[in-house]
């Protein structure tokens, strides 16, 4: 996915300023997608120039009133031919699993803190996505509502997994911890 495609998605579900988008990322598809406030800026500028978003005529005319951004049809056009378009499915890269993979050569130490440390992070990620779920998707019958709950059904399965996943390395680290004899272990 791109940053492109991403803000036509949001500026299609409604017109916003570059702010305004910045704080739509922040509370949804930032869980997925995430840009920084710069990222958004320079990508309204390259959607503007390439005619697939106008800024919208402000009511009142002020200083320093903020731009509200839409879609034109062009940019209807490109999110369109993007979302139907094949794509490849992308390899996990997580430092976690490479920590985890140094780990079995140069030692554990350290290492079930940090998975401790991810264990509660996704814990959180989890009950935050569930909560979503609970207060705006309780009986989803639009489809661009259904859609959405799709979306977030992805997260829910791939925070379930982080969690079920930790849970186990977690505790596979601690047995092995608990297994080794104080004299085998490095400075024991």
């Amino acid at each position: 996915m791109s940053l492109p495609h991403a803000i036509l998605t949001a500026l299609l579900e409604k017109p916003s300023s570059g702010l305004e988008l910045t704080r739509r990322f922040d509370r949804s598809i930032g869980y997925f997608w995430s840009a920084t406030h710069q990222q958004i800026y320079r990508e309204l500028g390259k959607l503007e120039l390439a005619g697939y978003i106008r800024a919208l005529p402000a009511e009142q005319p002020s200083r320093g009133q903020k731009k509200q951004f839409a879609v034109l049809p062009a940019g209807r056009t490109e999110l369109t031919r993007w979302a139907c378009a094949e794509q490849e499915s992308k390899p996990i890269r997580d430092a976690l699993l490479l920590r985890l993979r140094a780990s079995a050569v140069v030692g554990r130490a350290g290492l079930d803190e940090e998975l401790r440390r991810h264990l509660a992070l996704h814990r959180r990620q989890l009950a935050e996505y569930r909560e979503i779920e609970d207060r705006d998707f309780g009986a989803a019958t639009d489809p661009e509502d259904r859609l959405r709950r799709l979306v977030l059904r992805a997260g829910i399965g791939l925070e379930t997994f982080w969690v079920d996943w930790l849970a186990e390395a977690l505790a596979e680290v601690v047995d092995m911890d608990a297994a080794e004899a104080p004299e085998d272990r490095p400075g024991g």
